[in-house]
């Protein structure tokens, strides 16, 4: 025989350092954003089902780094926006109702990104993705950058996975 166990073991130990060595990159891009006093505020909110904000836009931030690191884009700036993209520091389940403003989805991107601006320098691919996450919900403003149009997916499938959780 050829030996194609040492080769499949090969791979699984090549796949497994891969896996631990980008989860430790993905940390040490967000760590910064993570542990600000900000961004943590966002786990007093709840977002989708039982998820808070903050674990959504770690989520979100997880897959655009996973994704656009295997597509050769901007992991980087995918995983910070991704920390970011929902920074409007409010309940939106009951923001209509304090504020009468009934379009919380036309509009937090905009606060998001007011509110991240504040606290960090972005780049023109964090502002795509933080001001573009919601299309086509905010149909005039869709992503201009390939790490945008990841966004968009990821932030759906995560929103998605998060609202059909039951606890």
């Amino acid at each position: 025989m050829f030996g194609f166990r040492n080769i499949e073991s090969r791979i699984k130990k090549e796949q497994q350092f891969r896996e631990v060595q980008w989860h430790q990159d993905f940390w040490k891009c967000i760590e910064d954003l993570a542990r600000h006093p900000v961004v943590l505020r966002m786990k007093l909110y709840a977002h989708h089902g039982n998820t808070n904000c903050y674990q959504h836009c770690m989520n979100v931030a997880y897959y655009n780094y996973k994704l656009c690191r295997f597509m050769h884009l901007d992991a980087v700036s995918a995983a910070r926006a991704g920390m970011l993209h929902d920074l409007f520091l409010y309940d939106w389940h009951t923001h209509a109702k304090k504020t009468g403003d009934h379009f919380h989805g036309l509009t937090h991107p905009k606060t998001a990104y007011k509110n991240a601006s504040k606290f960090w320098k972005l780049n023109r691919v964090e502002k795509d993705i933080i001001l573009t996450h919601m299309w086509p919900l905010n149909f005039f403003r869709f992503p201009k950058t390939k790490e945008g149009w990841i966004t968009v997916l990821t932030d759906k499938f995560c929103g998605a996975c998060e609202t059909s959780k039951r606890r």
